[in-house]
């Protein structure tokens, strides 16, 4: 009886806070020492604690405290952007013959879905099981037919799991409920392995596995070109310190926004993505996923951002992995497509391995 007292105290807890803040909580899921907070805002990662190489735990995602500040973020901390992450070229797109008209957010394209994307609304908790071999907490999201623009309705849902010693799973998932739609989601977590408030990551190094990019214009908008990272500062195929070759980006930019072709990409099947590496901490982080295309961004545009403990996040703060369809691949007929038909499953999945050296 003690028990499920106890449980439901704890379930009246985090329903009357999310009351307070207009439906908005914080929710966590813990295997031993290793735990992941989600907020119901934009099915965000708010957090990610492990152990570094000396057993000393840090939190490895940019964020803030609490649910309610990522009202407030403009750089989709954690989040799942969607319908369609990325950029869509001039907002709009041509389906079976009809012209569809997005909200532009980005200057005249669309970014990450417009500014009511799937990162800045409320999502249901479906089911949460905090601790146990397996942990999880899955949330779901109802897209309405003309939403940003966009046509049908779409049902989607995003899964976190902890399995094995420091495992993270992600798995997402989309139908498409009446109308043919583009979907593509894609997860925005800011990672730094040396730890949130431990400042730049350009003395880590990564490995991508993708012999290709997705070169863009001036806007960010891929040009349709498939061109090769060979010598050029595009290539991570072997291990490099991104301070280095960062120097080396065409003038003006501040750092890495750019699509990798995944290697072996065609079909559903897992492949290795990315490999990151934090010397000082000794934590590794491996990526694999089922999608074609990996976005790598280095935190350009992260300014005086106040984060988790009042520490202000700089720019080059974290570096994303947002592995994802091919950016304007709605306007993009060589690209693979994007497009979800009535009845069928969009599904997208994400494994993160952490471990450490010394």
């Amino acid at each position: 009886m003690s028990i499920l007292l106890c449980f439901l105290f704890l379930a009246s807890g985090i329903l009357a806070n999310a009351s307070k803040n207009g439906g908005l909580a914080m929710y966590e899921i813990r295997k031993g020492d290793f735990s992941l907070k989600v907020t119901n805002y934009g099915a965000r990662i708010a957090s990610l604690v492990l152990p570094d190489k000396h057993g000393k735990l840090g939190d490895v995602v940019l964020g803030y405290d609490t649910a309610e500040e990522y009202k407030n973020d403009t750089g989709h901390f954690g989040s799942v952007v969607g319908r369609v992450a990325n950029r869509i070229a001039g907002a709009k797109f041509t389906l079976n013959g009809t012209v569809y008209k997005l909200e532009a957010n980005e200057g005249k394209n669309m970014l990450h879905g417009g500014s009511k994307g799937f990162s800045q609304v409320v999502w249901k908790v479906k089911r949460h099981v905090k601790y146990g071999r397996s942990p999880y907490i899955t949330l779901t999201y109802h897209s309405v037919d003309g939403e940003e623009g966009f046509p049908g309705s779409v049902l989607a849902s995003v899964t976190y799991a902890l399995v094995a010693p420091y495992t993270l799973v992600v798995k997402m998932r989309a139908k498409a409920l009446n109308k043919a739609t583009p979907i593509n989601l894609a997860q925005h977590a800011y990672w730094n392995l040396g730890g949130h408030n431990s400042g730049s990551i350009l003395s880590d190094s990564l490995q991508i596995f993708a012999s290709h990019i997705t070169p863009v214009d001036q806007q960010l908008i891929p040009t349709g070109e498939i061109a090769s990272v060979k010598k050029t500062p595009y290539d991570f195929l072997k291990p490099r310190v991104i301070k280095g070759p960062i120097k080396d980006l065409p003038k003006g930019s501040r750092g890495y926004d750019i699509n990798y072709v995944v290697d072996d990409y065609k079909g559903l099947k897992m492949k290795p993505v990315a490999v990151v590496y934090n010397k000082k901490t000794g934590r590794v982080m491996k990526l694999s996923a089922n999608a074609p295309g990996v976005q790598l961004y280095t935190g350009n545009f992260i300014d005086n951002v106040k984060g988790k403990g009042g520490f202000v996040y700089q720019s080059h703060a974290a570096l994303c992995l947002e592995t994802q369809g091919f950016p304007d691949a709605v306007n993009q007929p060589s690209f693979p497509s994007v497009i979800v038909n009535p009845g069928q499953i969009y599904d997208h999945r994400m494994v993160f391995v952490f471990t450490t050296k010394k």
